[in-house]
Formats: structure tokens, C-alpha cells, sequence
């Protein structure tokens, strides 16, 4: 989308010289939610995760939101601004193109149309949650960083999961080709979009496995989502209760009222994102002035919305003004090949604010189910596990009921409208796996048909290919399997050595991979020859102990990128170079000890890190810094070891790369969970409230 924000950048001086209404002027005043008191109170243990108890739900929300203010204000406010089209006045053109991808696909139309019927339960908690944040604006009105952003409503936090849940199955990917003019006129989907979206922003593992696997006898439930450590899409955790039966303790991202993924006292779960086609593009046949395009023999009028984006310009916000372009098929993008109209699960649909408030009150697996059934998350692997033993695997998706007689994988006619799916199917053609023979259930981002071990996989002949289920693999999917397969009664100290695994599977493209580059012909070079002499010695693991673990854990980031997509990998020798270069030049020398390339950065704390970019103990991706290291940015990040006994006793312990306090440097709570998280051991989850009032270190009412 570069080529979109310089043109916004060039009609930045052009507005300017029309003299038009600055932004702040123009931004209107938002209602607030309506009036009422909260009770609810926030315990803060020694880690500085807030426990909430409210009387009811509403309350625990109005809790939660004042309490992620406190720990990560800022990063909420950025949030807010692009549920009002207004990121672009506060970040600038880094904002400006979410501004235009809201427009572009209606997310305010959907929310004023459909909001009102959202159960009222559901609203509740969403005024609610925006009433927190109200709150702590009105406390702290220095910290406000853009005019006229409060006060907020549940509007906007609906507004906010509509905007970006279809982000998870690659539609900005889709918006971004098309906008930059690089669609083929008749080229494969797969060429606009990638496979899955960049490693940087795909990611997690989870493992649920039944007693009868475990040499404890317990339900073990693993939560290890991969997310960026910071922004947007960085978890929070938190523990919420109220006196209408919320009971859920995990992690959310900002901007949410629900829990996300964790469990209550009966069950649990957790996601990792998967990578159905769920995106359909369509080759419009317009009118020459292209205000019309043709369906069925007929022609009829393409809609079309002027926009204005506020564009941070120095201390100014100045509007930049754009069309968005709509037919029946959905959003429509014109570039210099055509227009193309956009057709993506769940569009112009709110059920999933409903689904995710129902998972969380579930007290029991067919309540889950029945949540689950509403159909408004539009993808992501679900992983369950509940105190009966039950285990299960969900490759949840809202999939479009395409009809034979097209090839969805191409860009298809926009004129015919036997093309366009009017219906999703049902819950009951979502590929799925409960209760295996093999005792667990697991998923690394990777294909549904490697799940449950030998014996206990789906059949793929079952699944039509109009459900666009991906094939992809990953290391992680091939050396879980590996481990797991092997140890028919797993100790829970074997378990978490298998969800730790820093090894790359010979089986996986890192085979492949090495080989290619000890193939290369180097032998003109002496550095790269010595290199691949030291990448021979290298047996495959990233845990830092060998003189060959820097360059093998380089060699895997050089390739992930296409392998994880499936392109062709890269030219080795010259990825080769580029290594040993950057070696040379941070260290001096090509085998520097992994803990001192890979590091964990925050504030003043600077630790060594382990891992690799598709290894089950993720460090996923690599920010260069100025002195040679690399600066894990991405990776495992919040994980939850949740387990119930015979009888049915929750246990939780969980741990986050830095801190509960996600956004404030002067807290100790910033880098605190540093340590622990490197050295793999946890924090216990004060999950009862009478639990967490005698764990906690601070009291108090917002």
C-alpha cells in the first residue's frame, strides 16, 4: 500500500493550499454511553495482573477497561482512533490507510445498522467497557494524545472487532494488492494474496491432551499464541468475575471487553490462526466512466462515498480526500487493470461480539458448542479442553456455500451472479476432531488433516475443495507430532519440554533448506566456505548450546518467510552472504553464541533468548539492532498451562514475555515476567477471587 500513502502524502499540500477545515475542527463529538453506576472492584497481585469482580457483567467490563488504561492507555487510544477513521490524525501515514480500509468497508454502516440488535446483555457489557475508558480519560485528561477522541461508545468497540477480525484471514493483504494496481486481470487469487499472512503476524501453537495420555491423569490445556510483544495485537492479561456467572481468566487484545481465549472453572481454550479461502475476488464489467457495472444482462449503478482521511501533517491534521466504491458483491476497488469488488466471510455481520460473550460464560461443552454455532467468528483453530476429559479440535471458519462450476482460486466474472455465495454453511461442516483415539489434539498454524496423531486424523476426502482448506505445514505441526507420537504417557514435565522444543524436524523445509545451502557452490569465497563448514556441524536446534546455532537459526530466517508460503526457497549462496556479513559486521567473527545475537529487549533489560523462527518455542521474528543483535520482537508470547484433576480442580499458571503493564516504562511490573518467561517457568493464576484479594498487593474502585 506504499503507492497509496505517497499519493496521501502528495494531496497532503494540495488540501492545504485549498484550505480546508483542519481536522481537529471537523472531528465530531461522539455520544457517550448511558448513565449509569458501576460497581466493580480491581485487585492487583504481585505481578500486577488485575483481577475484576463486578456485580454484574456490565460492571466487570466498565473494570477491565479502566484497568488496561492504567497498564496501556496509549495503545488503546490508537485503537479507538481507527474504530473513527481518525488513526491517520494520530500516527500519520502509518494510520492513514486503516482510516481508508474502514470506509472502504463500511464498518460504521454496519455497526449504526446492526448495533440496536445485538442482544442487550452483549451492549451492556460494551457500554460498559466504553464507559471505562470514559473514565479514565476524564481522570487522566494529560494522557489524552488527540482531541475530541472521548468520549467513546459501545459503538466503537464493536466498531473496532469488525474492523479487524477479517485482518486474521488475510483481506489487507487482498486491499493492499489491489490498491498498489498489481492485480493481474485475470490472475490467481493466490498471487494477490499470500498463502498466510507474513510470520510476523501468523503464529501460535496450543495442545489440549486427555487424562488418558497423561501419566498425571489430568486435562492438560496448552495456550501458546505467538503475537506481536507490543501494539495493537499484544495480549493483556486479566481475571474477570461478576455476579451473573462471568468467570474467565486469559488474555485479550486492547480494545476488547471479552476475554479472548483462557478458560473458566469447567473449561478452557485457546487459538491459533488458520488460512481458509475466504476471500473472493471479483472482475467487474463497468460502463466506460466506470459508474455502473453489468450483472445478469443488466447494468447497475456502482456505488461510490467521498471520504475525507486526516493525515497528521507536523502538528497538523489535514484531510486527504478519497472514494470508496461498493457493488452487491461488496467492496470495490478500482485500479488500472479494472475494478475488483471484494466478498469476505462474516461481512457486514456483528454475531461474533455475541459468540465471543457466550464462549465465555459456558459452563459446559454443549453450551460452547451452541455459542459456537452463532457463527460470527469468521476463522481461527479453536483447541478445548474441560474438566470431563474432553478434548477437541475446531478448524473454525465461516464458510461461504459456493456453488460447482467456478474456480474460486481465480479472480471470478463479477457479472454473473450464480458466482456470488448468498449463504455460510452450517457448524456441522466445520472440520473438526473430538475425543481422538490418540488422546491429544494439537495445531501450529498448519493444515487441520495433522491434528491428532496417527489413526486419529480427519479425512480429506470428506472435504469438499470448495471450502479452500489449506495444505500448508509447518516445522512446529511436524515436531509436535514427532514428540508426541513417541510418548504414549506424557509427564506434564514432558509436556512442556515438547511445547519448549527449540529443534527443526529434517522432515520440515529446514531440511530441504540446509541442503540447498550446503549445496552451493562457494568455493571462490573462503568466508562463505568456512561458513558452510560451520552450517554442517549444525544439528538442527536452536537452544544455544551449539558453536553452529547462530548461523543455522539465520540460514531459518532467511527462508521461513517463503517456505511458510509456499514459494520457491531463496538463492542460498546469496542468503548465505548476507548472513556472514551481517556476522562479521555485528561480531567480527560467524559463530557467535546465540544468546548473544537473539536477545530479549525492554527498557534497560537486555536478556539472551532462545528458540528459533519456526520452532515450538517460537522466536519468531528478528529486529536488527545498531550493535549486531537481533531483537526478539514476535514470538511465544502469552501462554497459559491449564489442567484439571479426577475430580475436576482447575490449576493455572501463566506468563507474558514482559510485564502486565504493557505501556509504562516506570512500572515494576514492565519487564518483571522477563526472567521467568526466558527461563520457562510460570506464575500461578489467582483464578477465585478470594484467591486473588489474598494475593494482592493493591485494592481499590475505579
Amino acid at each position: 500500500m506504499r503507492k497509496f500513502l505517497w499519493a496521501l502524502l502528495a494531496l497532503v499540500g494540495i488540501v492545504a493550499i485549498a484550505g480546508l477545515v483542519w481536522e481537529p475542527l471537523a472531528a465530531t463529538q461522539q455520544s457517550a454511553p448511558p448513565v449509569r453506576k458501576y460497581d466493580v472492584e480491581i485487585a492487583r497481585d504481585g505481578f500486577g495482573v488485575p483481577h475484576i469482580n463486578g456485580k454484574t457483567d456490565a460492571d466487570t467490563a466498565y473494570g477491565l477497561a479502566y484497568a488496561h488504561a492504567e497498564d496501556d492507555f496509549g495503545v488503546l487510544q490508537e485503537v479507538v482512533a481507527m474504530t473513527r477513521g481518525r488513526a491517520g490524525a494520530m500516527l500519520g501515514s502509518d494510520g492513514a490507510p486503516v482510516d481508508y480500509v474502514q470506509y472502504l468497508l463500511g464498518v460504521r454502516e454496519t455497526v449504526a445498522r446492526d448495533y440496536d440488535k445485538i442482544p442487550a446483555d452483549v451492549r451492556a457489557v460494551m457500554d460498559a467497557y466504553a464507559a471505562g475508558l470514559n473514565h479514565y480519560a476524564e481522570k487522566h485528561p494529560d494522557e489524552v494524545r488527540l482531541s475530541k477522541l472521548f468520549p467513546v461508545s459501545g459503538r466503537d468497540v464493536a466498531a473496532g472487532f469488525v474492523l479487524r477480525s477479517p485482518f486474521f484471514f488475510g483481506l489487507d493483504g487482498v486491499i493492499k494488492k489491489l490498491n498498489d494496481g498489481e492485480t493481474p486481470v485475470n490472475g490467481p487469487v493466490a498471487q494477490l494474496t499470500p498463502a498466510g499472512r507474513e510470520p510476523s503476524m501468523n503464529g501460535s501453537n496450543a495442545f489440549a491432551v486427555a487424562p488418558k495420555r497423561m501419566a498425571d491423569g489430568q486435562t492438560w490445556l496448552i495456550s501458546n499464541s505467538h503475537q506481536p510483544y507490543e501494539g495493537g495485537v499484544a495480549w493483556y492479561e486479566a481475571v474477570v468475575h461478576s455476579g451473573e456467572g462471568l468467570d474467565m481468566a486469559g488474555a485479550l487484545f486492547p480494545g476488547s471487553p471479552f476475554v479472548l481465549l483462557g478458560h473458566n472453572r469447567n473449561l478452557g481454550w485457546t487459538n491459533t490462526v488458520n488460512q481458509p479461502d475466504l476471500i473472493d475476488v471479483y472482475k467487474l464489467v463497468t460502463n466506460a466512466d466506470q459508474t455502473q457495472y453489468r450483472m445478469d444482462g443488466k447494468w447497475k449503478p456502482l456505488k461510490s462515498k467521498r471520504i475525507w482521511l486526516p493525515v497528521k501533517f507536523g502538528p497538523f491534521a489535514l484531510p486527504v480526500p478519497r472514494t470508496v466504491y461498493r457493488s452487491e458483491h461488496g467492496p470495490v476497488i478500482i485500479n488500472k487493470n479494472g475494478a475488483f469488488a471484494i466478498r469476505y466471510a462474516a461481512m457486514d455481520d456483528v454475531k461474533l461480539l455475541e459468540q465471543y460473550f457466550r464462549i465465555q460464560k459456558a459452563e459446559n461443552y454443549d453450551q460452547w458448542v451452541s455459542a459456537m454455532t452463532l457463527r460470527g467468528i469468521p476463522a481461527t483453530n479453536f483447541i478445548y479442553a474441560d474438566k470431563t476429559g474432553k478434548i477437541g479440535y475446531f478448524y473454525n471458519a465461516v464458510f461461504p456455500d459456493r456453488k460447482p462450476g467456478f474456480d474460486y482460486t481465480n479472480i471470478l466474472p463479477g457479472d454473473v451472479s450464480a458466482s456470488l455465495p448468498q449463504a455460510v454453511l452450517p457448524w456441522s461442516a466445520t472440520p473438526m476432531i473430538v475425543d481422538p483415539a490418540s488422546g491429544y489434539v494439537t495445531n501450529a498454524n498448519n493444515t487441520p488433516f495433522m491434528a491428532a496423531g496417527k489413526g486419529s486424523e480427519l479425512d480429506t476426502a470428506k472435504f469438499s475443495p470448495l471450502l479452500g482448506i489449506e495444505a500448508r505445514t509447518t516445522n512446529r505441526i511436524i515436531r509436535a507430532l514427532e514428540l508426541l507420537d513417541a510418548d504414549t504417557s506424557i509427564t506434564p514435565e514432558e509436556l512442556l519440554a515438547i511445547k519448549f522444543d527449540t529443534a527443526y524436524s529434517r522432515k520440515s523445509f529446514a531440511g530441504t533448506w540446509i541442503a540447498k545451502v550446503l549445496a552451493a557452490d562457494v568455493k571462490s569465497d573462503p568466508e562463505l566456505v568456512a561458513a558452510q563448514n560451520l552450517l554442517n556441524q549444525w544439528d538442527f536446534n536452536s537452544d544455544g548450546q551449539g558453536r553452529a546455532d547462530t548461523i543455522g537459526e539465520a540460514m531459518m530466517h532467511m527462508a521461513n518467510s517463503d517456505a511458510y508460503h509456499g514459494r520457491p526457497l531463496p538463492d542460498a549462496k546469496a542468503k548465505l552472504r548476507e548472513v556472514v556479513d551481517a556476522l562479521m559486521k555485528g561480531f567480527g567473527r560467524i559463530d557467535p553464541p546465540l544468546g548473544e545475537v537473539q536477545r530479549m529487549i525492554r527498557g534497560k533489560v537486555n536478556l539472551p533468548a532462545d528458540g528459533g523462527t519456526d520452532t515450538l518455542r517460537a522466536a519468531t521474528v528478528w529486529e536488527p539492532m545498531d550493535n549486531g543483535q537481533m531483537r526478539v520482537r514476535h514470538g511465544d508470547s502469552f501462554i497459559m498451562l491449564t489442567s484439571w484433576d479426577k475430580a475436576g480442580k482447575l490449576t493455572s499458571q501463566s506468563i507474558q514475555p514482559y510485564g502486565s503493564a504493557t505501556n509504562r516504562p516506570d512500572s515494576p511490573h514492565y519487564t518483571d515476567q522477563m526472567q521467568l518467561f526466558l527461563d520457562r517457568k510460570f506464575k500461578p493464576v489467582h483464578f477465585e477471587w478470594a484467591d486473588a484479594v489474598k494475593n494482592a498487593k493493591r485494592r481499590y474502585r475505579p
